[in-house]
């Protein structure tokens, strides 16, 4: 009597091991934890890289849309004058479009230029003139190259689609904006920031004489 239970217990303890192996083989492992900095929402992944986006974007006008009016009332060239007005016009509408993804999608938005901005604005708001025109046209065009690189790499690489749109449109914009300050003929591209070097390209794979594999 006691060797049949405690064969049964022998039996129903092999029994209970093998169905936690099962359990834990069919089991699919758990899964990592969202970290902070990335949310998850219906349009996809919401990453820093796409909240930095409508931060820059927000910044650019803040500190655009006034050089854009200043312009108008400084500058000496016509054709200064007309970019500075298309910098505004196009500036609001797309800090309107920014501040709207950004409530869509949670994001906080700052009210004051960057320390940068705040200082080429200090720059042109003292002077006047052809001098006003040659520094409006050098750091806006420049500011525009930096950001348009910015808005390229989250473009090319992000995981949310509302994010992709507004990129999209941004990559438009600025542009445009770009081809408007070179129009102005005072852009010295030698003075603009060089493009990054390429990166290194993998060496090519030996080449194999098929006569020495046989």
């Amino acid at each position: 009597m006691h060797r049949l239970l405690r064969g049964e217990v022998l039996m129903f303890g092999g029994f209970a091991v093998a169905a936690v192996v099962t359990i834990l083989l069919v089991m699919p492992p758990a899964t990592a934890p969202v970290s902070a900095e990335w949310s998850v929402l219906p349009s996809g992944p919401l990453g820093p890289a796409d909240r930095d986006l409508l931060a820059k974007v927000r910044q650019a006008g803040l500190w655009e849309i006034p050089m854009g009016r200043l312009a108008q009332e400084r500058a000496d060239s016509q054709r200064v004058k007309e970019v500075g007005m298309h910098l505004v016009e196009d500036h609001t509408k797309l800090d309107l479009v920014t501040r709207q993804y950004a409530a869509r999608l949670g994001v906080p938005l700052p009210d004051v230029p960057s320390p940068d901005q705040q200082s080429w604005m200090a720059q042109l708001g003292a002077q006047s003139g052809s001098a006003f025109d040659k520094d409006f046209a050098q750091l806006l065009r420049a500011a525009h190259g930096k950001v348009f690189s910015v808005v390229a790499g989250v473009r090319a690489g992000t995981r949310n689609s509302e994010i992709r749109r507004f990129s999209q449109h941004t990559l438009n914009v600025v542009m445009k904006h770009m081809t408007l300050l070179e129009s102005t003929g005072l852009v010295a591209y030698d003075q603009l920031p060089e493009p990054a070097l390429p990166a290194a390209s993998p060496p090519a794979p030996a080449v194999v004489d098929p006569r020495r594999q046989q």
